[in-house]
């Protein structure tokens, strides 16, 4: 069993600041875990924008807290994302995230992230593993 707080993981390497500056998420639970998924916290700021394809994983998200605009790229809808709101990237799609309140929300990643991942110039995570 795994007992483990968001507030404990502040600070360590679980908590990954992306480069663009436009979120950071606490990987409470990572591929190291080997229970085929990966479950976040993650914080995305108000005022940004960020584009995201996750052509290696499906992503389930939850809002919590704040508020966003997501937009799928391939079919252009758009959608409000409030507390209480999931969306599901079961086809791999290419979305934006335009955050009018700083947007916090749980994430569940599969195949799960090793904790090392940022969106490289597509928007993508790369594939990555753990060494056994």
């Amino acid at each position: 069993m795994i007992v483990r707080s968001f507030k404990e993981i502040e600070g360590t390497d679980r908590h990954v600041k992306s480069a663009s500056g436009t979120w950071e998420s606490k990987r409470i639970v990572l591929a190291k875990e080997k229970v085929g998924f990966s479950l976040h916290e993650t914080i995305l700021y108000a005022g940004t924008e960020t584009s995201m394809w996750y052509a290696n994983h499906i992503e389930a998200v939850v809002c919590i807290e704040g508020e966003a605009e997501l937009t799928d790229k391939e079919t252009g809808r758009t959608y409000t994302i409030t507390p209480g709101t999931m969306y599901l990237l079961d086809g791999h799609e290419r979305h934006t995230l335009r955050v009018k309140e700083d947007f916090r929300c749980i994430c569940v990643f599969n195949p799960p992230v090793t904790g090392r991942e940022d969106h490289d110039e597509n928007g993508v995570y790369p594939l990555l593993t753990e060494e056994v």
